[in-house]
């Protein structure tokens, strides 16, 4: 954008020149002088139009990063969450590794501890939750990354039943 600018102010100070140029001539021949004119005014109003595509451009392009940077911080949200299952998932799957062993050693001293059943089974539950909540992230995270496929690939499906 600034190499623009410097183009821009660098065309606008030529066209001074330029105008300077064509006051001189303008004393000497009328005709002449008049022609360069319009091509003067011609040229400033390309630069005109350029100008404003420029900075139509640079609106669009600052549109973009800003909804880039929007879904790049809606992925970032959403891998969070991922995070935070799987690591309750790995919290209780060793909670229920622990259950386990201990009804193990239980029962090999020949000791049925009806406390360590009822720890084991309610660590395997917390497992299991722990687990559906996991799967469903990844499902989430799964449909969210699908979803712009699917209705990019329904739009041209439509398109080919009309055609």
């Amino acid at each position: 954008m600034s190499d623009i600018e410097e183009l821009n102010s660098r065309i606008m100070a030529a066209m001074d020149r330029v105008a300077q140029g064509v006051e001189a001539i303008s004393q000497a021949d009328t005709g002449e002088a008049e022609a360069l004119a319009r091509a003067l005014e011609e040229e400033k109003e390309v630069n005109a139009q350029l100008s404003e595509r420029v900075r139509v451009l640079g609106e669009r392009q600052e549109q973009a990063v800003a909804a880039m940077e929007a879904k790049t911080q809606a992925a970032t949200e959403r891998l969070t969450a991922l995070d935070t299952e799987l690591q309750q998932l790995r919290k209780a799957n060793g909670m229920l590794t622990e259950a386990c062993e201990a009804l193990r050693e239980a029962n090999a001293a020949g000791v049925g501890e009806p406390h360590l059943i009822n720890q084991s089974m309610m660590a395997e539950l917390e497992s299991i939750r722990a687990m559906r909540s996991a799967e469903m992230a990844e499902a989430q995270e799964i449909i969210t990354a699908l979803t712009p496929l699917l209705n990019t690939g329904s739009g041209s499906l439509e398109e080919e039943e009309a055609g």
